[in-house]
C-alpha cells in the first residue's frame, strides 16, 4: 500500500536518488526533479501529498519556488526545506512562508523519515506546524575545566571584530563554538550564515559564495546574506585552490564581484572559519593558499576531543535526550549509571557527533523504558575491523602527508567492504556505521566506481 506520493527536488543526482530510495522503501511513492523547471512541471500534474525541496539550485533558488507553492489554492502539499549551506534566518523566512519544517544536509535520515510522517499526517488533519523556535546558538554543554574555560575563551573573542579559526577533530563542536560566538557578539542580532564547504560541489561554490547574475536572475551569495552579522565557513580547508585565491582577494579588497556580474558587491561581515586539517601541512604541501591562511588566522580556538572531557558525558546525554523528545518527538529513555559509566569510558573518536547519533539510535530503537547495558554495547562494537590490508597502503602510508595517508586508507577500506558486499551501498553502510548521505559522498570524493567492485566479491 503506497502511503503518499513525494516529490524531491534536488539538483545533486545523488542526494535524489538516495532520498528516493530510502521513502520507497518505506512504500512511499517517489518522484524526483533536479531544477526548477522540473519542478514546477512535476509540481503541477502530479499534485504530491509532500514535497522535499533544496534551498540552493543553480536556476531558482528553493525560497522561489516555495512563495509560488505557498500561494496555490489548487494543491496545499506541505514543503520541507533542505539545505547544506541553510542558517537560522533562512529556516525562520521558510517557516515564515509556509513550510512545514527545515532540515540540515547531510540527511539525519530517522529525522528524515519522522519529518515525512509527522507532515504528512499534519496536512490530512488539515493542521499546520508552529514556527519552530530556533535557538541562535547552542550552549556548550558540560562543566570540566576544558569547557569552562573554553567557554570564557569564546566570550572574551566574541567582543572582537576579528577574524576567528577554529580548529579541532570531526564532531567536537566547531559550529557550536561558531554560533555562540555570533550570539554573544554585538552582531547577535544580525544573520549567522553557515556553510559546510565539504558537503558542496566545487562547481557550485563560487555562486553560493559570491552570488551570480545571469541574464536577468540575481541571486545574492552567502556573504551578501550575511551582512550585518556573521559568515561561518566549515571546513575551510577543503576549499580548491581557486576558490582559496577568490576568497582571499575579496576579503583583501573588500569586495568582489558575483558570477557574472561587472559590479563590485561588499559586505559588512565577521568571518569565522573552521578546519581538521592542519593547515601549514597544508600550505606547505601546496594545497592551501598561505596568504589566506594568515588572513583567516587571526584568533585561533582549538577544541577539545570528547575523551578529554569526559566528565562532561552525562550532561550531553541528557541534553541529547530532551532535544530528541521534545524536537523530534522521540520517546523518552532513561540511562542508567551503569550505560552512563560505559560511555565515559568509550574513545569516541567521532566525538560529540558520535555521542548525539548514539543517543538517537537507542532513542529510535525503543527498547524499554531504560537503556540497557547490552544495548549501548552492541551499538558501539561495530563489525568495521578490516579483514585484508594492501601492503602498498600499509608500506607506504608514513612517506605521505595526513591528508593523502587518511584517503589511501578510506578508500582501500570501503573498496575491501564493497567487493565483501557486492557492491551493496546500504549494507555497506551498516558495516562501516556511516549515513548513506555521508557515505556516499566519501565514495564520490574518493573516486570508487561501486558498479566495478560489484562482480569482484570473494567466491
Amino acid at each position: 500500500m503506497v502511503r503518499g506520493n513525494i516529490l524531491v527536488v534536488d539538483d545533486e543526482p545523488d542526494i535524489c536518488r538516495l532520498v528516493q530510495e530510502i521513502l520507497e522503501d518505506e512504500q512511499y511513492r517517489v518522484f524526483t526533479a533536479e531544477d526548477a523547471g522540473s519542478a514546477r512541471v512535476a509540481y503541477s500534474r502530479l499534485h504530491p501529498d509532500l514535497v522535499l525541496l533544496d534551498i540552493w539550485m543553480p536556476d531558482v533558488d528553493g525560497i522561489t519556488l516555495l512563495k509560488e507553492w505557498s500561494g496555490n489554492k489548487q494543491n496545499t502539499a506541505p514543503v520541507v526545506m533542505m539545505s547544506g549551506h541553510g542558517n537560522v534566518e533562512t529556516a525562520v523566512e521558510a517557516t515564515r512562508l509556509g513550510a512545514y519544517d527545515f532540515i540540515e544536509k547531510p540527511l539525519s535520515m530517522g529525522k528524515l523519515l519522522l519529518t515525512v510522517e509527522h507532515a504528512l499526517q499534519a496536512s490530512r488533519q488539515g493542521k499546520t506546524k508552529d514556527v519552530p523556535r530556533i535557538s541562535p546558538a547552542s550552549s556548550l554543554t558540560g562543566n570540566s575545566a576544558e569547557i569552562v574555560s573554553l567557554r570564557q575563551q569564546l566570550e572574551r573573542v566574541a567582543q572582537s571584530e576579528s577574524k576567528v579559526l577554529i580548529t579541532g577533530e570531526n564532531g567536537c563542536g566547531k559550529g557550536v563554538a561558531a554560533r555562540y560566538i555570533h550570539a554573544n557578539s554585538n552582531r547577535s542580532s544580525g544573520p549567522f550564515v553557515e556553510i559546510s564547504l565539504g558537503a558542496v560541489p566545487p562547481e557550485n561554490l563560487l555562486k553560493l559564495l559570491f552570488g551570480s547574475e545571469q541574464a536577468d536572475v540575481l541571486q545574492t551569495g552567502s556573504i551578501e546574506q550575511a551582512n550585518g552579522g556573521t559568515l561561518f565557513l566549515n571546513e575551510v580547508g577543503d576549499l580548491d585552490s581557486d576558490t582559496q585565491l577568490k576568497l582571499y582577494h575579496a576579503l583583501e579588497e573588500k569586495n568582489y564581484l558575483r558570477v557574472g556580474g561587472s559590479s563590485h558587491v561588499s559586505a559588512d561581515v565577521r568571518l569565522i572559519t573552521s578546519t581538521t586539517y592542519d593547515l601549514k601541512n597544508e600550505i606547505k604541501a601546496g594545497r592551501f593558499n598561505e596568504k589566506l591562511y594568515y588572513l583567516l588566522n587571526v584568533v585561533s580556538i582549538s577544541l577539545p576531543p570528547l575523551r578529554n572531557r569526559r566528565e562532561d558525558i552525562p550532561d550531553l546525554v541528557k541534553r541529547f535526550v530532551d532535544t530528541f523528545t521534545a524536537a523530534e518527538q522521540l520517546p523518552y529513555r532513561a540511562f542508567p549509571i551503569s550505560t552512563l559509566n560505559r560511555l565515559r569510558n568509550h574513545d569516541w573518536p567521532g566525538n560529540t557527533r558520535e555521542l548525539k547519533n548514539l543517543v538517537q539510535r537507542l532513542l529510535i530503537l525503543n527498547r524499554g523504558s531504560e537503556v540497557e547495558l547490552e544495548e549501548v554495547e552492541n551499538v558501539l562494537q561495530s563489525p568495521v575491523a578490516v579483514k585484508s590490508y594492501p601492503a602498498r597502503t600499509e608500506n607506504s602510508l608514513f612517506e605521505m602527508s595526513l591528508r593523502d595517508a587518511r584517503d589511501a586508507f578510506e578508500k582501500s577500506y570501503l573498496e575491501h567492504h564493497l567487493r565483501e558486499t557486492a557492491g551493496n551501498i546500504s549494507e555497506l553502510a551498516r558495516i562501516v556505521g556511516m549515513e548513506r548521505t555521508h557515505l556516499y559522498r566519501k565514495i564520490k570524493q574518493l573516486r570508487i566506481n561501486p558498479k566495478e567492485l560489484k562482480g569482484s566479491e570473494k567466491k
